[in-house]
């Protein structure tokens, strides 16, 4: 397939007559549309305003996404302890699942075509087989949490680690490598310190296993594991074998300077969500000093109840905003910075290499995206266009792996008004039997 359009390549290349030509699951070449057109005469032809590399969701909860609205304007502990974990404890296997699709349709039909997905205790395959179905690169993992913990999502450290390290052999690399695990311990207030020691002894044991966990996220949080350990949140993770360039960690809203120092002696990927860290008033992520450091940042949406969407598009612009507004400076987190913290810094916390550009030899994830809109006219710069104007619904086309998985309003393979329906059923469900009122004031 030739993909046409003004080519966004990366964060510094955009061909404004260009192309991407697509092989199997591989990008064969780059470059003006012309000249790819006379060396490939024989390739189906599509055109889009823009054509640009898939985005990255650096950490989302698919499973959350029955809970949207359920919780808006509490605080973090509140919100997760009161709403988020009663109804996760509330979802059977069909429940997840349901969360799982409608929450990955939602990623590809508003351009991220690779998610680092943090689950839930239970029914996590059923989202690993949601992933396969629906055809978005992930990296999810179960949930693990064996201490201060609602009764349902409470399980014994050993018979935890086994389930994950069950999965593990189930899951990891599965759909041609499209589907990989994550170890994923909640956080350290609900987690022991036998638990976390042994989630890096798991990761260890397998090729290519990475951890996701969130970190210091709210103060409150923060205070917690200093009470119970003497140390904050990074340095005590870094104590227990959680950080290093196979980590991931969500949020790092609140760190001090010889946490940042860890956080770049280990190589550690950070994941900003700002538009979460907002609306819970965690507080605003020192991204920029992170970069300077050499850190590696991406970006997330955090759960549908906290956000309340997964638009990555969305993220790009709160983040570079956010990061002006902080430091009273507008060259802060420009857009090529914000653009490569969405893309390849995504694909770093992801674990997948050749991906989050469109470049020869790279994983053929490609979205096309429409510049026909009120909003979008005119388009002086397409690089500024993707941070500060665009939409997801303005995604007309997802390809993964070199596989069409959303064209022109619809998902391929899958019947996305049956997902919306489950859902909508589930959620229903589950909310109730979770006991949100979700009745307005």
């Amino acid at each position: 397939m030739l993909i046409a359009g003004t080519v966004v390549a990366d964060s510094e290349t955009v061909i404004p007559e260009g192309a991407v030509v697509v092989e199997g699951n591989t990008i064969a070449a780059v470059g003006e549309e012309s000249a790819l057109r006379d060396r490939y005469p024989d390739h189906e032809r599509r055109a889009f305003d823009i054509v640009a590399p898939g985005l990255v969701g650096g950490h989302v909860h698919s499973v959350q996404s029955l809970g949207r609205g359920i919780a808006d304007d509490d605080a973090l502990l509140d919100w997760l302890f009161d709403a988020v974990l009663p109804m996760e404890a509330a979802m059977d296997a069909e429940a997840t699942r349901a969360a799982a699709e409608l929450g990955y349709l939602e990623c590809l039909e508003s351009g991220t075509t690779t998610v680092v997905d943090h689950l839930s205790v239970n029914h996590a395959e059923e989202a690993f087989e949601a992933a396969i179905e629906t055809g978005i690169r992930a990296r999810l993992g179960k949930v693990l949490m064996d201490r201060d913990s609602p009764d349902s999502l409470l399980e014994e450290t050993d018979a935890a680690l086994a389930e994950s390290e069950a999965l593990i052999r189930e899951y990891h690399g599965a759909a041609d490598g499209r589907v990989r695990y994550a170890v994923t311990p909640r956080f350290a207030v609900t987690c022991t310190e036998e638990c976390l020691r042994g989630c890096r002894e798991l990761a260890d044991r397998y090729d290519g296993v990475t951890i996701h966990t969130h970190a210091s996220e709210n103060e409150d949080e923060i205070e917690t594991v200093e009470a119970d350990t003497g140390k904050r949140n990074v340095l005590w993770l870094d104590e227990v074998g959680l950080t290093g360039p196979d980590v991931t960690l969500a949020h790092c809203v609140h760190t001090d300077e010889r946490e940042r120092e860890v956080l770049a002696e280990t190589d550690t990927v950070v994941t900003h969500c700002p538009s979460s860290n907002m609306k819970l008033a965690s507080g605003i992520a020192p991204v920029q000093d992170y970069l300077d450091r050499g850190i590696t940042v991406a970006l997330g949406n955090d759960g549908p109840p906290c956000n309340n969407t997964l638009d990555a598009f969305t993220e790009m612009r709160q983040a570079s905003l956010l990061g002006k507004v902080d430091a009273r400076d507008p060259t802060r987190l420009p857009a090529p910075t914000v653009l490569e913290m969405a893309t390849t810094n995504g694909a770093r916390a992801a674990g997948f290499d050749r991906l989050g550009a469109l470049r020869e030899g790279h994983r053929a994830d490609v979205i096309g995206i429409t510049t026909d809109l009120m909003r979008a006219t005119p388009v002086h710069d397409p690089l500024s266009h993707l941070v500060y104007a665009a939409h997801g619904d303005d995604v007309t086309f997802a390809m993964v792996d070199g596989e069409v998985r959303y064209a022109d309003g619809e998902h391929v393979g899958i019947d996305a008004a049956a997902v919306r329906e489950r859902a909508t059923r589930h959620a229903e469900r589950v909310v109730e039997a979770a006991g949100i009122d979700t009745a307005e004031p």
